[in-house]
């Protein structure tokens, strides 16, 4: 499958993602363990179903269980977030960008 760091994901979907790059891979029950106010085992389940079918993860038997990892870079996702960050708050511009960050970060 294609592997699309520019998908748009949810939040859940983006909190998988951040447990998956933290732990290099996971099972269902360890991205339960670490997500804030977890839904049900079979909405994780699901969750990691549709990032596979993003191209964002790929999954391996682990015994009885899957284990799934990212297959999209760290570095990738974070650059298209950046873009995407952006165009939707910024219009585009970098600079406008830059200033906002370093005005948060002199507060």
């Amino acid at each position: 499958m294609e592997k699309r760091a520019d998908a748009e994901l949810s939040r859940r979907e983006r909190q998988i993602m951040d447990i998956l790059y933290r732990r290099g891979r996971a099972s269902v029950a360890e991205v339960l363990e670490d997500l804030p106010a977890p839904p049900s085992y079979s909405a994780v389940r699901a969750l990691l179903r549709v990032l596979e079918e993003k191209g964002h993860v790929e999954h391996e038997e682990d015994g009885p269980r899957y284990a799934y990892r990212p297959t999209v870079p760290r570095a990738e996702a974070l650059e298209s977030a950046m873009q995407r960050l952006v165009r939707t708050f910024f219009d585009g511009s970098t600079e406008r960008a830059v200033a906002a960050f370093l005005d948060m970060s002199a507060a």
